[in-house]
């Protein structure tokens, strides 16, 4: 991901031009669009020489020649009807296309912010991602709404009105462009601060919605700490500042029309007392300095369009640029290139001399430049048999929680190696290890739905006698039999109607129903009661019945009933056996298990 200058620094026609190979859709018939659209602006060219025929032909001798001037004016409509024929062609298909592009773009966006590793999931606020699908997207929308179609309209007009003003006197329009040129230079220099500024209100605009998203999302602590005036002073603070910054980019903006609008004026002035000091003598006739005058006025409002559209192009700009940073990001883990597909026997697990550092919350660096005292994991080597009950062990911060998303690779190791029935992982397809192996998290997501739409997320094919029949294997009828409405019982958005423990009763069926062979589980009671915990704790034996099973474990009762032990610290195992072998060893592993009864034992 590039640094914030690094985007400044990119013009807008880069911008434009990078936006372009991720819009196939926008270039798909341009040539054709851009042919309609040089058609129609050139026939609008044609009314003020028609105008100028109609003063120098039409009336002669202070007589009006009807004739002339009802076949002129004849010409000039079919020469509207013509521009107004090819402009609506030209604005549909650019339409058309742009919404194409915008859905493509749309659906490509989320796709990748999807696809990115949960280190960039954890490095980015929700609320900032939000606004790339949302507010910038929206951004993009407003401006091929309009922007788009005066860029394409507007600037084909410029162009041909140019070219015939210097066929028409070449004279007038030199001086016509000369007056004009500064307002090019003028126009720059604003642009550039317009897009410093639009990018910075976009970054504080995204800042607000993230910190909008966090306090909505934490109203019940807030409440709980009587802190939702602190929330209040603090989110008006980040409001202030998007809209300071919204109205520095406002004020930039609007400062742009009146510069057209004067360089207009001097403009004509110029065309017309040059013209007139030249005089008849020069063979420009009254109805040629009439037409250029037009002329004049035609190629002057484009300029005065474009300094409206202007501001709406850079803001454009700035939310393309934002959505270009995502893209920019790597998707991780990646794809192999040519996936070495797992065997069909019993899969074990191989760790070889794994370190890994989360990388500094400003972007991605090389695990070759991580200090060693931020790495996570430490050379961890250790093989887990196909069928093995395992429970990982240790203090907050061992690395227990890195080690299950390195097995189930959500992340890779900064170095060393992870093998699942022999094969690497990063040899695997991300499709194929999926349907082998299933990672429950210690906070398990529910989506806004009911129970059963959220089990269908493991199989989307499963039949309502198929997740039935799961609950049963778990030992959870009775609990399902107890919610208002059973698999129908609405879960509220994120789950926010159930408790922790239900929650994870969820995950577990789900993760039941995906029928995985390996399965790792952040294990997370802490936060329910003992009915629930021992609820759990049956159905998660239940479950990893002839399964390999990694448990994150929170609480050693876990650890009392697994086949194996993994004790860590500081990002390293440092014991490993069974329960009993390692209680009888008196060592890390005795004085937590010493610790959990004695806490346990005093409730």
């Amino acid at each position: 991901m590039g640094s914030d200058a690094a985007l400044l620094e990119e013009s807008t026609m880069a911008t434009i031009g990078r936006g372009l190979t991720h819009a196939p859709a926008l270039r798909r018939g341009l040539g054709v669009t851009l042919v309609l659209a040089v058609f129609g602006t050139g026939t609008r060219v044609i009314v003020p020489i028609l105008i100028q025929l109609t003063i120098d032909s039409g009336f002669e001798g202070g007589q009006v020649r009807m004739e002339r001037v009802l076949m002129l004016c004849a010409a000039a409509s079919v020469s509207v009807f013509a521009t107004a024929m090819s402009m609506r062609a030209a604005i549909r298909r650019l339409g058309t296309r742009s919404e194409e592009a915008l859905y493509d773009l749309r659906v490509r966006l989320f796709e990748h912010i999807h696809r990115l590793s949960v280190i960039h999931h954890n490095d980015e606020k929700r609320g900032a991602l939000v606004a790339r699908v949302t507010g910038d997207i929206e951004a993009l929308s407003q401006f091929f709404s309009w922007g788009a179609l005066s860029w394409l309209l507007q600037g084909s007009l410029m162009v041909v009105v140019g070219l015939v003003m210097l066929a028409y006197d070449w004279l007038l329009a030199l001086v016509a462009f000369a007056i004009s040129l500064p307002l090019f230079w003028a126009l720059r220099r604003v642009q550039a601060r317009l897009a410093r500024a639009y990018m910075s209100a976009r970054e504080a605009n995204a800042d607000a919605l993230g910190r909008s998203a966090e306090f909505v999302a934490g109203a019940e602590t807030l409440a709980a700490y009587d802190a939702r005036d602190d929330a209040r002073q603090q989110l008006e603070q980040v409001v202030e500042r998007r809209y300071a910054k919204q109205i520095r980019a406002g004020v930039l903006g609007a400062f742009l029309f009146p510069i057209g609008e004067v360089f207009a004026v001097f403009t004509i002035s110029g065309v017309v007392v040059v013209g007139v000091l030249r005089g008849p003598g020069s063979g420009l006739t009254l109805g040629a300095m009439v037409g250029f005058v037009f002329l004049t006025y035609r190629f002057l409002e484009p300029i005065s369009e474009f300094t409206e559209i202007l501001d709406q192009t850079q803001a454009a700009a700035a939310g393309l640029r934002r959505i270009l940073q995502v893209l920019d990001i790597p998707a991780g883990p990646p794809e192999p290139d040519h996936p070495v597909p797992l065997p069909t026997t019993a899969l074990d697990i191989m760790l070889r001399d794994v370190w890994f550092a989360y990388p500094p919350l400003s972007g991605g660096v090389d695990s070759a430049f991580v200090v060693e005292s931020s790495f996570v994991l430490r050379g961890v080597t250790l093989s887990i048999s196909a069928g093995q009950h395992v429970a990982v062990v240790g203090s907050t911060g061992s690395g227990k929680s890195t080690l299950g998303r390195i097995v189930a690779r959500l992340v890779d190791p900064s170095s060393g190696m992870v093998t699942c029935g022999g094969v690497a992982l990063p040899n695997v397809a991300n499709a194929d290890l999926r349907q082998r192996l299933t990672f429950v998290p210690q906070e398990p997501f529910l989506f806004d739905g009911t129970v059963t739409s959220n089990l269908l997320f493991a199989r989307s094919d499963a039949t309502r006698a198929e997740c039935e029949a799961i609950i049963e294997d778990l030992g959870l009828q009775d609990w399902i039999a107890s919610l208002p409405q059973g698999l129908d019982t609405p879960v509220g958005e994120r789950g926010g109607e159930m408790s922790a423990g239900e929650r994870q009763l969820v995950a577990l069926i789900r993760a039941a129903l995906a029928n995985p062979e390996i399965l790792v589980l952040d294990e997370a009671t802490s936060s329910v009661d003992p009915i629930f915990e021992l609820q759990m704790s049956r159905a998660f034996e239940r479950l990893s019945t002839g399964r390999t099973t990694i448990a994150i474990a929170h609480r050693l009762s876990t650890a009392q009933r697994a086949d194996r032990v993994l004790v860590m610290e500081e990002g390293q195992v440092v014991e490993d056996g069974s329960h009993d072998q390692l209680v009888a060893d008196g060592q890390r592993y005795a004085e937590l298990y010493e610790a959990w009864v004695s806490a346990t034992s005093s409730r």
